[in-house]
C-alpha cells in the first residue's frame, strides 16, 4: 500500500485542538470532522469545506462541557450519528445533496457516559455505542429507543463493525474483547468473549482479521476464532509511543495504526495467509494521531491530530492509465477505482469474495470486464451496476454488450448471460452463432407484473430456441426451412421477429405458438424502442405495424433509399432514411405508438382516450380490437363495450351492455361484480367457452339456465345432454321435439346422428342418404359391418359414385366382391393407392399401367416429387427423369440418368443437368454432364466465369486442340475485354500463354500499371524499355506526373528533368533533381530555372532555395561570367570580388595575362597577379604589380627570381638578389641544401659570421649521417684528432661510429675498444663513462664476452657477471666469484632460473629436486616425475600422484589414473577422497570390465591397505564402491567359465541394485544376457524387458515413459539418471524378438524370482538385501551378491560372509576367496 500526502484539509493550530472523530459517508461524497470545540465540519471528497454546524448538549440546561467521542454515517449516507460524552447520541439528517436542510431526527439519552460509536453497514436503522458502565447498547432509530445488547463489568473503550456489516466487536478496560452477531436469519443472534488482550485495547478494528493495540506498543492480529495470528512488537523502539487509532481499508486487506508522528501500515497476503508490515509513514511534527478514517472507495485516508490538523492522504497499491481515457487506482488487491478522465466520474470495482483483481478491460468506453483467479467481474459505467460471478475461464472468452441490461459471455460454444447488478449467472445455453443479430435478450424492459427474462438464440442456422431464464425451460422452438439471419424479441418477450436468408420476415407469437409471414422481402426491420410497434422496409415501401397483434393491419407508404435507423426522443419517433445524397426522416404516429405503451401499462382509459382522437383506419381498428381483448381478459367490461362499439360489432356491444347492466345489479349486494356467477357465465359464453359457462351454472344448481343457454344458442343436443346428466323430467319430450324439429327443418343429417346415438343404425343410414350424406352412411356401414345388406350397400355405393366419391364407392364395391367395379371406381376417383393394392392381388397385369397413371396424375397435380417413384415402378425412366428435373430432385435425376442403358440414351437430359449443376456451383458435376452432352466448351466457359482458370484450361486441353483452346480463350478474353472485365480477360490470355495480348490490352486501355506488371512478369528484359516508352508516350499526352513515374522507374531521371524543363515546369524538375540527381543536379536545374527568369526574379528564386551562391559558382565554373556578374550585383560585395577573382583565373587560363591582372586587382587579389607573373617568370611585370599594389610582395618576387638564378647556377646574381631582398640566410640555406658547404662557409664568413658555429655543427651532423663514405670521414677525423692529441674529441669521434654507419661488428668492436684505450690512457676521468658506453654498444651487437672482459678490466664485476650470463659462459661467470664472492647466491639463482627457462629438468633435479619435479609435471613427464618423487618419500609422492590423477581426470583418462594409483600406491589421506570418489564414479559409469577390475584393485588397496581387513576411518561409501566393482569384476570373470555361469547370472542380477552408480541400460542388458545363459528365463525376461523400456526412454530422454511396477518393493532403484545415449554394441531387435517370444510362452513365469522373508514371511524379491515389510536386512554374499541367509560362512582371512552352498561351489573350482584372493577350502558348517 502506497500512502502519499495530498493536502491539508485543516491547518494545524498552535494550541491543543484535538480532532476527536472523523467519518466518511458511504457514498464517498462527504467527510465529517469533529473537533474539540464540539463542532462538526463537513467537507466534500476533494477536501473543500461545504458546511459546519455546532452540536447540542443532551440536556439543554447543562453547560457545554462535553466532547464528541464518535461520528458515524448511516449506510445510505443521509444521516450522521454524533456520540457525545454527556450521555447522548444525536442523529442528524443531512440529505444526499449539499444545501439540504439539516435536522435532528433521533436523540438517544443514556444513563452513563458514551465512549465509542459504530454504525454497521447492514443495519440501516440501528447503531451501536459503548458506555463507561460496560454496557453495549443498540439504538433503534425507528422507535427512538435504545436497548442493551450485552453488559460487562468494565468500561467499553473501543468498538468496530465487521466489513460485511453483520457483526460488531468491542474492547473493554480489562483487556476483554467481545463479539456480537446480528440476527441474519440463519445463525441467530449470538455474542460472547472473543479474546483477552494483554492490555486495554484502546485501538480496535475489524477487517480481514481483528487488530488490537494499546499502551504496550504491541500490535496483535486475531483470527476469526480469537486466536493470535501475528504480533508486531515495538516496545523496544524508543521512538514509538502509545497507539491511538486504527482504520481498515474498505476491503479489509490493509490497516493503518496511528501513533506519535507516524502510522504503521500492514497488508494482508492471501497467498501467505498472514499480515506483512510495510515501511511506516513518518510525518514529522504531526504529533499524536487522534483520529483516522478511510474513504469507502479506498482511495483516500484522513488523519487528525491533537493540534486540530486534518490531513488528506492518497492510498493505492498502484495506479495506471487505460488508453488515455480511464485511470485505474488499485486501492487493495481486490478493489480498483475506475475513473473516467474526461468527466471525473468514478466507480468502485470490488471483488465480494476478496479475490485479487488481475486484469481490467473497458469495452466501448462503457462496459467493464475484470478477472480474478476464480471470478469474473463486469459492470456498466453508465448505470454503475456491477456483477461478480464464479468463473473458471480459458482466457478465450468473447464479450458482447449489445443489450444494455445483460452482458453476454461466449466461451467454448456456451453463451452465459449475466444481468448487471446481480452476482449470479442469469442463464446459459449452447450455440455456435454469436452474431448480435442472432441473439435477443429481454430482461424486464417493460412494466410487467411478471418477471420476464427470456433469450432467443439459434440452435442451428434453421432452428430458433426461446429460453425462459427464470425457470431455464424452453418456451418455444421454431424450426424454419431456410437459414435465419436476424431475430429479435419484443419488449415484453411475447413475440419474436425473425428474417431468413430469402429476406422473408416472420412473426412468431410465443403464447399461441403461431407463426405469421409479414413480408416476402425485407431489407430492414426493427422494433420501435419501448413499444411493440414494428418498422420494416419492403423494397421501396416503409411498413409499420402499430398493432402487431393484428399482423394483417399494416401501414405502408413509399420511400426512396434505405432505412438506416429509428430515433425516438422528446415524444417524437422518426425513421431515418438515407436517400443517397440526403438523409430524410419520416415521423411516425406517436399517438398510435403511445397506445401500445398505455396497453403495456394497462392504462385502458388512456388508451381509449388516445384511440378516440384517431380516425378509424385499419391500424386503429386493429388497436381497438387488441384493446377489447385485453380489457375482456382483465374483466374491464365498460372498456370492452366501448371498444366493440367503436369496431361496429353491434352484437358484442349489445351483449356486453346487458352484461354490464347485470353487473351493476349484482354490485349492489357488495360483491365484486365480475365474480358473480351470472357475470362469469355470460363472459364465458361471450368467449365461446360454453362448457365453462355450463359448469358455472351447474355448480350453482341452475340447470334450467344451463339448458336455456344451449337452447338459445340452438345447441339442442348439448341441452339434452345436460338434461340427461341431471335426469331432467322433460328429457323425453325434449328429445322427441328436437328430432321432429330436425325432420321438419330438413336437417336429416343431424336426425341421423340422433338415431346413430340411439343405435338405430339402419334408420340412421337412411336418414344420411336422405340428407344427401352418403359418405357418412358409408362410414357408418363400414364401422358397424352393415355391408351384408347388399341392396342398401348398392344404393349407398351408387349414391357415392353420383357425388363423385369414387374411393368410398370402391371400398363398398370391394366389400361386395365386385373387384372390376371397385378398380374402375378407384381409377375414376384417382385413388391409385387403393387401386394398386387391389390390382396387385386381383389384376397384376394392371399394376404397371396404374403406376404410370398414378405418376401422370401426380404430375398433373404438380406433385413431381411423388410421381418419380411411380414412373420408376412403371419402368418409365424418361418420364421419371422429366419428373425429377421438374421437381428439382437433381440427385434422383442423376441416379436415373446414370442408370439408363445405353448411357447415351440420356443425352437429352445431360445438358439440363449440367446447367443446373453449373448454376448450383457444383462445377465438377456440371463438367461431367457438359462433356457427356458433347459440349465441353460450355464447361470451359462455366469454369472461366467461375474464375476456375486451371480447371478450365485442363478441361479445354483434354477435349480440344491447342489451336481451338487458344482460339476459344482468346475469343472469350476479347468478349470480356469488350465488357470491361479486363482482369478476367488477362487470366484467359495468360492461361493460353499469350501475355503479349494481355499487355497490349492494357496498353490499349491505358492501364499502364497492369501493363508494367505483366511486362515485369513475362518480359523482364524489356521492363526498362517499356518504362521509357510509356514515359515518352505520357509526356506526349501531357500526363507529366505518370510520365515522371515511368522515367524514374527506367532509371532515366534526366529525361524527367528535361521533360519538365522543356515545358517550363522548373519546380517539378528541381524536385526530381533534388530527389534523384543529388545536390549538383538540383543546383543545375535551379540555375537553368534562374536563367529562364533573369534579373531580380532569378535572385529571389535562388535565395529561396538558398542557392544564390551556388548559382554564382556554377555560372563562373561554366564561363557564364555575365550572368554571374548580374547575380553578384544583388549579392554582397565580397561575392562580386570572388566573381572577379574567378574571372581572372579564367583569363589566366586563356593566356590573357593583362586582362587577368586587371581582374585580379578588381577582385582584391593583386598577389595572385604577382604569382601569375612569377609562374610565367615575367619578373619585371611581377615587380611592377608588387610595387604598385602590394609592396610587401617585392621581397617575394626577388626571392623567386633568386631561386631561378640559383637553379640556373647564376650564383652571383642569386646572391645579389637575396641581398636586395635582405635575406642572406636563404643563400646559405641554398648552398647547404646543395651540399656546397665550402661556398656556404665562405658566404657566411663574409655576410653572417654569427652563423659559423651552427654551420660547423650542421656539417658534423651531415658527416656523421653518411654511411660508408661518412665512416671513413669520421675515422680519418678521429685519427687526425688523435694525432693532434685532442684525445677527448678523438674518443667522441670514435664513439660516433655506430651501427648506423656499418654492420661490421668486428670493425665496431675494434673502434669502440680503441676509444676505451684512448680514454684509459689519456682521459682517465672519462674511463667509466667510455667503458659503460662501449660495453652497452657491444652488448647491443651481442658481443657479450668482449663487453664482459672490458667490465672485468674496470673491476665492474657485477656487470661482467651479467655479461657472461648473457652469453651463457657460466664457468667464466663463476670465475668472477673469486674476485666478488658476494655474488655467489646471485649466480646460483640465475643458473637455476636458466635451467627452468630452458627446460633442463634433469639438470635442475641435481640442483633443486622440488623445482625439478615441478618442471617434470609442467612438461607432462609424469613417469620421470613420479619415479623421482617416489624416492623423496610418501608426502612428495602423494602431491605429484594426486596432481597427475587430477590431470588425467580432466582429460577423462580415468583408466590411466587408476593404473597410476595401482602402480605407485593408494595413499590413505582424507584430502584425496573426493578424487577417489570422482574417479570411482566415472570408471563405474564409463569404464570397461578391465577398467573396473583395475578400479577394484585400487579400491581394495584404499579400503584394506596392506592387510585383509578394512582400515579404520575409511568412509563407508568406498566399501560400497568396492563391492560394486567386485561384483562387476567377478561377473566378468565367472561369465568366461562354463562352471561358473550360474554365478555370473546372480552377480549380474545383484548388480541391478547399483544402477545409480553403473549405467542402467548396460546393467539390465548384461543381467538379462547372463540370466539367459544360465537358463534363468524368467529373470532374463524381466531384465531384458526393462532394458527395452530403458532404451526407448533414452531415445526420448523422458524417464516418465518407464513402468516401474515390476520393481516396486525391491532394492532395485528407478530414480536414476538416464544415460545420454543407447549402448552402441547391442542388437536391440534380437533382444526384442526374444522377449516377444518368451512373452508368448506360457511355461515361463514372467516375474522376478521371489522368496519369503525369514522374519515376517512376506514374499519379497529373491536378491533383495532388506525386507520392505519388516525392514530386516541381510549381508550380501561375497560370491553372488545375493543376501546371505541362514547357511552363512565367512572367509578365514578377510571374514567376508557368503552363502555356504555358493561358497563351496566357487572354492571347489577356484581354490581361493573371491574377495581377498587367498587360498581357501570348502566349509561344511555354517556360522
Amino acid at each position: 500500500m502506497q500512502i502519499r500526502h495530498l493536502k491539508s484539509i485543516i491547518a494545524q493550530g498552535e494550541t491543543s485542538q484535538r480532532i476527536t472523530a472523523l467519518a466518511w459517508s458511504m457514498n464517498n461524497q462527504k467527510l465529517a470532522v469533529a473537533s474539540a470545540d464540539r463542532t462538526v465540519q463537513l467537507f466534500d471528497e476533494t477536501g473543500e469545506r461545504k458546511d459546519r454546524f455546532s452540536t447540542k448538549p443532551g440536556d439543554p440546561k447543562s453547560s457545554k462541557s462535553y466532547y464528541i467521542c464518535g461520528l458515524a454515517f448511516s449506510p445510505d449516507s443521509t444521516k450522521l450519528a454524533v456520540a457525545q460524552s454527556d450521555n447522548s447520541v444525536f442523529v442528524y439528517r443531512l440529505g444526499l445533496e449539499w444545501g439540504e436542510k439539516k435536522s435532528i431526527v433521533n436523540k438517544l439519552i443514556q444513563a452513563a457516559e458514551i465512549t465509542c460509536l459504530t454504525w454497521p453497514r447492514e443495519q440501516p436503522n440501528a447503531l451501536v455505542f459503548g458506555m463507561i458502565d460496560g454496557k453495549v447498547r443498540i439504538g433503534n432509530l425507528k422507535t427512538n429507543k435504545a436497548a442493551t445488547l450485552y453488559q460487562t463489568e468494565n468500561c467499553v473503550v473501543s468498538a468496530a463493525s465487521s466489513t460485511d456489516g453483520h457483526a460488531i466487536i468491542t474492547g473493554h478496560l480489562d483487556g476483554a474483547i467481545n463479539r456480537f452477531f446480528f440476527d441474519d436469519g440463519l445463525s441467530g443472534a449470538s455474542q460472547g468473549k472473543f479474546a483477552m488482550h494483554r492490555c486495554t485495547p484502546t485501538v480496535l478494528a475489524w477487517g480481514e482479521s481483528v487488530v488490537a493495540a494499546g499502551s504496550d506498543r504491541v500490535v496483535v492480529f486475531y483470527d476469526p476464532e480469537g486466536r493470535v495470528m501475528q504480533e508486531f512488537d515495538y516496545s523496544r523502539d524508543d521512538d514509538e509511543q502509545d497507539f491511538t487509532g486504527a482504520e481498515f481499508s474498505p476491503s479489509g486487506q490493509s490497516v493503518v495504526i496511528g501513533s506519535y508522528n507516524r502510522f504503521h501500515i500492514y497488508n494482508y497476503s492471501a497467498a501467505a495467509g498472514q499480515w506483512e508490515e510495510a515501511p511506516p509513514k513518518i510525518i514529522e511534527n504531526f504529533y499524536t494521531i487522534s483520529a483516522l478514517s478511510w474513504k469507502p472507495d479506498g482511495s483516500r485516508l484522513v488523519a487528525g491530530n491533537m493540534c486540530g490538523a486534518v490531513e488528506l492522504f492518497d492510498c493505492c497499491l498502484r495506479r495506471s492509465r487505460y488508453k488515455g481515457k480511464f485511470e485505474f487506482t488499485y486501492v487493495s488487491p481486490s478493489q480498483v477505482i475506475v475513473k473516467r478522465l474526461s468527466t471525473g466520474s468514478r466507480i468502485v470495482l470490488k471483488s465480494h469474495y476478496g479475490y485479487e483483481i488481475q486484469k481490467v478491460n473497458i469495452f466501448r468506453d462503457q462496459y467493464l470486464i475484470a478477472n480474478t483467479p476464480d471470478t469474473l467481474l463486469m459492470g456498466d459505467l453508465a448505470t454503475c451496476k456491477l456483477s461478480e460471478i464464479p468463473w473458471q475461464g480459458s482466457g478465450q472468452e468473447k464479450f458482447y454488450f449489445e443489450n444494455t441490461f445483460v452482458c453476454m459471455v461466449f466461451n467454448a460454444g456456451e453463451l452465459s448471460l449475466v444481468e448487471y447488478g446481480v452476482n449470479e449467472i442469469l442463464g446459459s445455453c449452447r450455440t455456435e452463432h454469436m452474431s448480435p443479430h442472432l441473439i435477443s435478450v429481454r430482461v424486464n424492459e417493460r412494466k410487467n407484473e411478471e418477471d420476464i427474462k427470456r433469450v432467443a438464440y439459434l440452435i442451428d442456422l434453421q432452428t430458433v430456441n426461446i429460453l425462459d431464464l427464470n425457470s431455464s425451460t424452453t418456451v418455444a422452438t421454431i424450426n424454419h426451412d431456410s437459414r435465419v439471419d436476424w431475430l429479435e424479441l419484443s419488449g415484453q418477450a411475447n413475440k419474436l421477429l425473425f428474417r431468413d436468408k430469402n429476406r422473408q420476415l416472420h412473426l412468431y407469437d410465443i403464447p399461441t405458438q403461431t407463426r405469421t409471414t409479414l413480408l416476402n422481402f425485407c431489407s430492414y426491420v426493427q422494433w420501435v424502442p419501448n413499444s411493440d410497434v414494428v418498422v420494416a422496409q419492403n423494397r421501396g415501401n416503409l411498413c409499420i405495424w402499430y398493432s402487431i397483434d393484428s399482423p394483417e393491419r399494416v401501414t405502408m407508404f413509399p420511400i426512396k433509399g434505405e432505412v438506416e435507423d429509428i430515433e425516438r426522443s422528446d415524444g417524437k419517433t422518426e425513421v431515418i432514411v438515407d436517400e443517397g445524397v440526403n438523409t430524410v426522416s419520416y415521423t411516425l404516429d406517436e399517438g398510435l405508438i403511445e397506445f401500445g405503451t398505455a396497453i403495456d401499462d394497462k392504462d385502458y382509459e388512456r388508451a381509449v382516450a388516445l384511440l378516440e382522437t384517431l380516425e378509424i383506419t385499419p391500424e386503429t381498428e386493429a388497436m381497438w380490437k387488441s384493446l377489447s381483448q385485453m380489457a375482456l381478459k382483465d374483466r374491464n367490461l365498460i372498456i370492452a363495450e366501448r371498444c366493440y362499439a367503436a369496431l361496429g360489432d353491434v352484437a358484442r356491444t349489445r351483449y356486453l351492455h346487458e352484461v354490464n347492466e347485470a353487473a351493476n345489479a349484482v354490485s349492489v349486494s357488495h360483491m365484486e361484480a365480475t365474480e358473480h356467477y351470472t357475470i362469469k357465465a355470460r363472459l364465458a359464453i361471450l368467449d365461446k367457452q360454453f362448457k365453462v359457462a355450463e359448469s358455472i351454472y351447474l355448480e350453482q344448481g341452475k340447470i334450467e339456465d344451463a339448458m336455456f343457454m344451449y337452447q338459445e344458442l340452438h345447441k339442442w343436443n348439448l341441452s339434452i345432454k345436460v338434461a340427461e346428466a341431471k335426469n331432467h323430467p322433460e328429457l323425453e319430450n325434449l328429445k322427441r321435439n328436437y328430432f321432429q324439429w330436425l325432420i321438419n327443418s330438413g336437417q336429416e343429417d343431424k336426425a341421423g346422428s340422433l338415431k346413430e346415438e340411439e343405435h338405430d343404425l339402419i334408420a340412421a343410414v337412411n336418414l344420411y342418404m336422405k340428407g344427401g350424406q352418403p359418405a357418412r352412411a358409408a362410414n357408418l356401414m363400414n364401422a358397424h359391418r352393415l355391408t351384408d345388406n347388399v341392396d342398401l350397400t348398392e344404393r349407398v355405393a351408387a349414391a357415392l359414385q353420383k357425388q363423385g366419391l369414387y374411393e368410398k364407392a370402391g371400398e363398398l364395391y370391394e366389400k361386395l366382391g365386385s373387384k372390376e367395379r371397385a378398380l374402375e371406381a378407384y381409377r375414376r376417383g384417382k385413388a391409385f393407392r387403393a387401386a394398386v393394392e387391389l390390382a396387385r392381388s386381383a389384376f397384376p397385369q394392371e399394376v404397371i399401367k396404374l403406376e404410370e397413371q398414378w405418376g401422370d396424375h401426380l404430375v398433373s397435380q404438380k406433385q413431381m416429387d411423388g410421381a418419380i417413384n411411380h414412373y420408376i415402378e412403371a419402368g418409365r425412366s424418361f418420364k421419371a427423369v422429366e419428373a425429377a428435373i421438374a421437381a428439382k430432385q437433381w440427385k434422383k435425376a442423376v441416379g436415373i440418368v446414370d442408370s439408363l442403358q445405353p448411357p447415351e440414351s440420356g443425352k437429352p437430359y445431360f445438358l439440363r443437368l449440367a446447367e443446373h449443376f453449373a448454376e448450383a456451383q457444383e462445377l465438377q458435376q456440371a463438367e461431367k454432364y457438359y462433356v457427356m452432352a458433347g459440349q465441353p466448351q460450355d464447361a470451359v466457359e462455366m469454369y472461366t466465369k467461375a474464375g476456375k482458370w486451371d480447371s478450365a484450361h485442363a478441361l479445354a486441353t483434354s477435349y480440344m486442340s491447342h489451336e481451338d483452346v487458344a482460339f476459344l480463350y482468346i475469343s472469350q478474353a476479347k468478349e470480356m475485354e469488350a465488357q470491361g472485365k479486363l482482369k478476367e480477360a488477362e487470366k484467359l490470355y495468360l492461361t493460353v500463354k499469350e501475355p503479349d495480348l494481355a499487355i497490349n490490352m492494357y496498353k490499349n486501355h491505358k492501364m499502364y500499371d497492369h501493363m508494367i506488371r505483366l511486362v515485369a512478369a513475362y518480359h523482364k528484359d524489356l521492363l526498362t524499355e517499356t518504362h521509357m516508352y510509356l514515359g515518352k508516350t505520357l509526356e506526349t499526352d501531357g500526363n507529366f506526373k505518370q510520365a515522371e513515374h515511368h522515367f524514374i522507374e527506367s532509371q532515366d531521371w534526366k529525361s524527367a528533368i528535361n521533360m519538365y524543363c522543356a515545358n517550363n515546369m522548373y519546380e517539378e524538375a528541381y524536385r526530381i533533381a533534388k530527389s534523384y540527381g543529388g545536390p549538383n543536379s538540383s543546383k543545375q536545374v535551379a540555375y537553368l530555372w534562374a536563367r529562364s527568369l533573369g534579373g531580380e526574379s532569378a535572385v529571389k528564386l535562388l535565395s529561396k532555395f538558398n542557392l544564390l551562391d551556388a548559382a554564382i559558382e556554377f555560372a563562373t565554373e561554366n564561363g557564364a561570367f555575365d550572368f554571374a556578374f548580374e547575380l553578384s550585383r544583388f549579392a554582397d560585395k565580397y561575392k562580386l570580388a570572388d566573381v572577379h577573382y574567378k574571372h581572372a583565373m579564367y583569363l589566366e587560363d586563356e593566356g590573357k595575362f593583362k586582362e587577368a591582372e586587371q581582374a585580379f586587382v578588381l577582385g582584391g587579389k593583386p598577389k595572385e597577379a604577382i604569382l601569375m607573373y612569377i609562374h610565367n617568370e615575367d619578373w619585371d611585370a611581377a615587380l611592377a604589380v608588387a610595387e604598385s599594389y602590394d609592396p610587401s610582395s617585392v621581397g617575394e618576387v626577388l626571392i623567386g627570381q633568386a631561386r631561378v638564378s640559383f637553379e640556373h647556377k647564376e650564383y652571383s646574381n642569386a646572391e645579389s638578389l637575396l641581398l636586395r631582398a635582405q635575406r642572406p640566410e636563404l643563400a646559405i640555406k641554398l648552398y647547404r641544401d646543395a651540399n656546397m658547404w665550402k661556398e656556404a662557409m665562405r658566404f657566411a664568413k663574409e655576410y653572417l659570421p654569427t652563423n659559423m658555429a651552427q654551420l660547423n655543427e650542421d656539417y658534423d651532423r651531415f658527416v656523421s649521417g653518411q654511411t660508408d663514405k661518412g665512416r671513413e670521414d669520421i675515422l680519418s677525423t678521429a685519427k687526425l684528432l688523435e694525432q693532434q692529441q685532442e684525445y677527448s674529441r678523438a674518443v667522441d669521434m670514435y664513439l660516433k661510429i655506430t651501427t648506423a654507419q656499418t654492420s661490421d661488428t668486428a670493425f665496431l668492436q675494434q673502434v669502440w675498444e680503441k676509444a676505451v684505450e684512448l680514454a684509459m690512457k689519456f682521459v682517465p676521468e672519462r674511463g667509466h663513462e667510455v667503458v659503460e658506453t662501449a660495453c652497452a654498444r657491444l652488448i647491443e651487437v651481442k658481443q657479450y664476452e668482449a663487453a664482459a672482459d672490458l667490465f672485468a678490466g674496470m673491476e665492474m664485476y657485477k656487470d661482467a657477471i651479467d655479461a657472461y650470463i648473457m652469453t651463457g659462459l657460466w664457468n667464466k661467470a663463476k670465475l668472477m666469484l673469486a674476485y666478488a664472492p658476494k655474488y655467489s647466491e646471485y649466480v646460483e639463482n640465475a643458473y637455476v632460473a636458466h635451467l627452468k627457462s630452458s627446460g633442463h629438468a634433469q639438470d635442475l633435479v641435481g640442483v633443486d629436486v622440488l623445482a625439478g619435479l615441478d618442471m617434470y609435471a609442467e612438461q607432462g613427464q609424469w613417469e620421470q616425475c613420479l619415479r623421482t618423487a617416489s624416492a623423496q618419500g610418501p608426502t612428495v609422492l602423494n602431491k605429484y600422484l594426486v596432481a597427475c590423477c587430477a590431470m588425467l581426470i580432466r582429460e577423462e583418462k580415468f583408466d590411466q589414473a587408476v593404473a597410476r594409483l595401482n602402480e605407485y600406491g593408494v595413499l590413505f589421506s582424507s584430502a584425496n577422497y573426493d578424487l577417489y570418489v570422482r574417479l570411482t564414479r566415472e570408471v563405474l559409469r564409463k569404464g570397461t570390465e578391465e577398467n573396473i577390475s583395475a578400479l577394484r584393485e585400487m579400491l581394495f588397496k584404499l579400503v584394506h591397505g596392506q592387510g585383509m581387513t578394512p582400515q579404520q576411518g575409511i568412509p563407508t561409501e568406498f566399501d560400497r564402491y568396492l563391492f560394486i566393482a567386485h561384483i562387476v569384476t567377478l561377473k566378468h570373470y565367472c561369465g568366461k567359465k562354463r562352471d561358473l555361469t550360474n554365478f555370473a547370472a546372480k552377480q549380474a542380477i545383484s548388480a541391478l541394485r547399483y544402477t545409480k552408480e553403473i549405467p542402467a541400460d548396460r546393467a539390465f542388458y548384461e543381467a538379462g544376457k547372463a540370466a539367459k545363459a544360465a537358463n534363468m528365463n524368467n529373470m532374463a525376461f524381466v531384465c531384458w524387458n526393462r532394458y527395452l523400456d530403458l532404451s526407448e526412454a533414452i531415445e526420448d530422454q523422458d524417464a516418465s515413459l518407464l513402468e516401474n511396477a515390476d520393481f516396486q518393493n525391491t532394492d532395485v532403484p528407478f530414480d536414476f539418471d538416464l544415460p545420454a545415449e543407447n549402448m552402441p554394441d547391442v542388437n536391440r531387435e534380437e533382444v526384442r524378438d526374444w522377449v516377444l517370444q518368451i512373452s508368448l510362452d506360457q511355461k515361463v513365469n514372467q516375474e522376478m524370482d521371489r522368496r519369503e522373508c525369514d522374519n515376517c514371511g512376506t514374499s519379497i524379491y529373491d536378491a533383495a538385501l532388506s525386507c520392505h515389510s519388516c525392514h530386516t536386512a541381510w549381508d550380501p554374499c561375497v560370491v553372488t551378491g545375493y543376501p546371505v541367509l541362514r547357511q552363512k560362512v565367512k572367509c578365514g582371512t578377510c571374514t567376508r560372509p557368503a552363502n555356504k552352498e555358493d561358497w563351496n561351489k566357487f572354492v571347489m573350482v577356484e581354490r581361493m576367496c573371491p574377495w581377498c584372493g587367498t587360498a581357501q577350502t570348502p566349509q561344511y558348517f555354517a556360522h
